[in-house]
C-alpha cells in the first residue's frame, strides 16, 4: 500500500532536534526494528501519537511533531491473509513480551517479521497502536526508509523554523 497524508510523533525535547534520525530505536531496537535499525514511528493521529511517548506513568515534558508522507510500499497489517503469509497475526503483533523475547533470543518475533519485510523491499508498516487507552482505530506507521524525494517522502512540517532555534 501507500501512504500519503500527515504523521504525527510526540518526542523527548532531548531528542527533538533529531525529529528525522530514527537514532533512539537504531540502539535500543524496538517492537518493530531490531537493534541497528534506525526506525521512525510515526501515528496516523496526534492523540495516538501522545499515547505512544507516554506509556508509562505520567504525561511528561513532550515536543510534537508532524510530518508531510508519501511513502510507497508499506506493509498493511490490517490484512490478515498478508499477515498469515508472514507467518504472523494480530495476537504476536499485539505481544507485551516482546521486549523479554528481544533480550532472551537477541531478537523478538515483532522484530524477525520487520526484518523480512525490510528485506522484501517494504519502506514500513501500518499496525494497530498497542499502547494504553488506544483503540481499534489508532494506527501507527513504523518506517524504515524514508527521504526528502517520493517515493519515500516524509518532510517535517516546521516552517518557521522552531526546531532550529
Amino acid at each position: 500500500m501507500r501512504y500519503e497524508g500527515k504523521l504525527y510523533r510526540a518526542l523527548n525535547p532531548i531528542h527533538a532536534g533529531e525529529p528525522l534520525s530514527g537514532r533512539g530505536a537504531q540502539i535500543y531496537g524496538g517492537r518493530f526494528n531490531p537493534k541497528g535499525v534506525p526506525a521512525l514511528y510515526t501515528s496516523l493521529s496526534i492523540m495516538t501519537a501522545l499515547r505512544e511517548a507516554n506509556q508509562v506513568g505520567n504525561l511528561q515534558p513532550t515536543t510534537l511533531v508532524s510530518y508531510d508522507a508519501q511513502i510507497e510500499a508499506i506493509f498493511d497489517c490490517r490484512d490478515e491473509a498478508a499477515l498469515a503469509a508472514e507467518d504472523m497475526n494480530a495476537a504476536t503483533l499485539a505481544a507485551t513480551t516482546w521486549r523479554d523475547e528481544m533480550k532472551v533470543a537477541g531478537e523478538a518475533r515483532t522484530q524477525a517479521f520487520a526484518r523480512r519485510l525490510m528485506s522484501a523491499g517494504y519502506s514500513g508498516l501500518l499496525v494497530r497502536s498497542f499502547a494504553a487507552g488506544s483503540a481499534a482505530d489508532d494506527f501507527n506507521l513504523v518506517l524504515w526508509r524514508w527521504g526528502d524525494a517520493p517515493p519515500l517522502r516524509l518532510t517535517l512540517i516546521d516552517d518557521e523554523g522552531r526546531l532550529s532555534r
